[in-house]
């Protein structure tokens, strides 16, 4: 496994890994309409080329292939952090979250917060993150709960 900057010429790639993981990682704990809204979100290209532009996005790449991003936004802000779903549960995730903290302890952020989805959570809980909040989101009509959670580093 090596690990890379986001380029835009992974964009495509990195929003195929989104919906897919979506759709079947977290399928126990978002019914379809809700995964549905929430995949909606990929067609907001702007968003995503921003994303890339402005933001701290690590690839972990495992053959050639991207198994997994994390986007660190203003040096404190987990945006997204997606693993694919052919390579769930192989140590992937720790990964990234760690060179997302020395990241954020390089930029002098002192917490690192992130809005976690239900399926995120428990991982995220076991890193040390602390909800401070279930939060409601309605998108596209649907509610989607997450939960604002933060870690002192």
């Amino acid at each position: 496994m090596t690990f890379r900057n986001a380029t835009i010429s992974d964009l495509n790639e990195m929003q195929q890994l989104y919906i897919e993981t979506i759709q079947s990682v977290c399928k126990k704990d978002y019914n379809e309409a809700q995964r549905e809204a929430w995949i909606s979100g990929v067609k907001n290209t702007e968003r995503w080329i921003a994303v890339i532009e402005t933001q701290y996005v690590l690839l972990a790449v495992i053959e050639n292939k991207i198994a997994g991003f994390a986007t660190l936004k203003d040096g404190d802000y987990i945006d997204f952090f997606y693993i694919h779903k052919d390579f769930q549960r192989q140590g992937i995730a720790d990964k990234l979250l760690t060179k997302l903290e020395l990241e954020a302890q390089k930029q002098h952020s002192k917490m690192i917060t992130s809005d976690i989805s239900i399926t995120a959570k428990p991982f995220f809980e076991k890193k040390g993150f602390v909800a401070k909040a279930e939060q409601k989101n309605v998108r596209l009509g649907v509610e989607l709960i997450n939960y604002k959670m933060e870690k002192n580093l």
